[in-house]
């Protein structure tokens, strides 16, 4: 059995290692474009600022290691210029010499990932991308040649998640670093009011976000935007995203999806069986709206890679519908996501509850607790778990981790209740987030505590609602809620004629007093509404809203 594989990286090189280990007997020919297999692509943006300094450290794998162990045939600087499906041969070009030579294969695998998409605009060619080694080579090298100069400034187009890693590490060069986002926040896959804690991170660390703003030049000294401003740019790098580089599959007659991904089946098998694909170029089936959508992740291009092998093998198995897990840090401050974002159900149409809850990372008492903010979203009628977001500076990978092993296990709000998780002050609570979440859920889904969203506020107030803080004095001085009349919860119950009539809303900094306000007023008679998250969620999502409005 003889298997091609067009691309060495994370797909293609973990398809190539897992067959071989299943079939010692199998002829595996691996052909790279590019200088470099198997290397760490994750790792790029922090080799630009040195926070990784080896290079070497990023090639994970060279051609010599990998046929002394896998007796892998790996050709790079090796382009596959056309696939010959009817004849199942590949044409390959040889970058080096020149030479165009024709290879067959029994199987085919193809693992050309995503290419990043660059702005139509003028001179956009000087800016610099981060897809491979040596394109990371190219950023240092600019990077580097700025350093000592206080007046020195980089430029980003895109606020995804290459952007806002690629800004941090030019800044702890020191360089003044200009985020440039078309929407209205970085990192578009977070609901607002989420992602505002790390804008505002990031501008403390002297990163400035120009939102809502599109470049339309890139000049030899400057990016002009739209509005007509010009920033100088003494290094631009391009990051709005990235593109499926699936141009031979098109040229071969291979079936495209709806999304400009490459269509596999459960298998990862294209429209032609004898052809496979994994990876960054592949459409994946979203678990949550059966649609769907481009995920480029290198952890889903390894997994699916492997499965490829293992089809191939004989091994019966399919690839299970993504859920899109990711993290991101910078300057310290993280943020992830797992399954749907409110905006994303929203545009699904599907039903979903949310709640916001600010516990922190482990026990309060033990020194170093900071705050973790985290918003859940579940099914209104069953609790059954369907997206998480949470921010902050500790505790924040594990809790999303939890969550999106709860999702692919079909678990509801309500379990996570009952979840055991590992408990020591040093490095959770009694209570950890996890479980506040789901007391938080049971009391929304079972109708204890109805809710209100911190973007439904003004249109309750609108509708005659009054809205009553039940913090301390201290606390609303220091912050209020416009409109909002204060009545600190542990006098709620003498002060009641205090209330107007009409419906109420009440809040607090977090939402664990205005529960209990909301269960005081509820055995008084009251139409009552708790503000989900309280003070600290509302105080995020206007603070979004404001700063896209700059």
């Amino acid at each position: 059995m003889k298997v091609v594989i067009i691309g060495g990286v994370a797909g293609g090189m973990s398809a190539a290692t897992r067959l071989r280990r299943l079939r010692e007997d199998a002829q595996i020919v691996v052909f790279e474009m590019g200088e470099y297999v198997s290397y760490a692509n994750c790792g790029l943006p922090y080799f630009v600022s040195d926070v990784i300094s080896n290079r070497d450290a990023l090639l994970l794998q060279t051609p010599e290691s990998l046929h002394k162990r896998f007796r892998l045939d790996v050709r790079v600087r090796s382009r596959v210029a056309q696939i010959l499906t009817s004849e199942k041969q590949v044409r390959v070009e040889n970058l080096a010499t020149g030479e165009s030579y024709l290879e067959s294969y029994d199987y085919l695998v193809i693992s050309t990932g995503a290419r990043p998409t660059q702005a139509n605009i003028p001179g956009i060619e000087r800016a610099v991308s981060l897809r491979t080694v040596n394109d990371a080579d190219r950023a240092k090298e600019q990077a580097q040649s700025l350093l000592g100069d206080p007046s020195a400034q980089a430029v980003i187009l895109g606020a995804g998640f290459i952007g806002v890693e690629l800004a941090e590490n030019l800044r702890h060069l020191g360089l003044k670093t200009v985020l440039v986002q078309r929407g209205p926040s970085i990192l578009s896959q977070f609901d607002s009011e989420m992602i505002e804690p790390l804008q505002a991170h990031l501008v403390a660390n002297g990163i400035d976000l120009e939102l809502g703003a599109t470049a339309v030049e890139v000049t030899e000294t400057s990016v002009r935007l739209a509005d007509g401003r010009e920033l100088r740019a003494d290094i631009v790098a391009s990051a709005i995203g990235v593109t499926p580089d699936n141009a031979l599959a098109r040229e071969a007659g291979l079936r495209i999806g709806q999304t400009g991904g490459l269509w596999v089946d459960e298998q990862q098998r294209t429209s032609d069986p004898s052809i496979f694909a994994a990876g960054d170029a592949v459409e994946k089936a979203g678990a949550l709206t059966g649609e769907e959508s481009l995920i480029p992740l290198a952890n889903l291009a390894n997994r699916h890679g492997r499965l490829v092998a293992d089809v191939i093998a004989g091994v019966a198995t399919k690839a299970r519908p993504a859920l899109g897990t990711v993290i991101i840090g910078a300057f310290g401050w993280a943020a992830g996501i797992t399954g749907l974002s409110e905006r994303a159900a929203k545009r699904s149409g599907i039903a979903h509850q949310v709640i916001h809850v600010h516990p922190g990372s482990h026990a309060g008492y033990y020194p170093g607790a900071q705050r973790v903010s985290l918003k859940v979203l579940f099914a209104p009628e069953t609790g059954k778990l369907l997206g998480a977001q949470a921010t902050g500076l500790d505790g924040v990978d594990k809790r999303i981790d939890v969550i999106a092993t709860a999702i692919a296990g079909g678990l509801t709000v309500d379990d996570l209740m009952d979840l055991e998780l590992a408990y020591s002050p040093q490095y959770g609570s009694a209570k950890d987030a996890i479980n506040m979440a789901g007391y938080v859920g049971n009391n929304v889904l079972s109708g204890r505590t109805p809710t209100l969203q911190w973007h439904q506020l003004l249109e309750a107030q609108a509708a005659g609602a009054t809205l009553v803080d039940v913090r301390t004095d201290a606390e609303h001085s220091a912050g209020a809620i416009p409109g909002s009349l204060l009545i600190p919860v542990d006098e709620l119950r003498d002060r009641l004629t205090e209330l107007p009539d009409g419906p109420l809303v009440v809040h607090c900094a977090v939402g664990q007093r205005g529960h209990v306000a909301t269960q005081i007023l509820r055995a008084h008679g009251r139409d009552v509404r708790n503000l989900d998250g309280g003070y600290t969620t509302w105080k995020a999502g206007v603070d979004s809203v404001a700063r896209a409005s700059r």
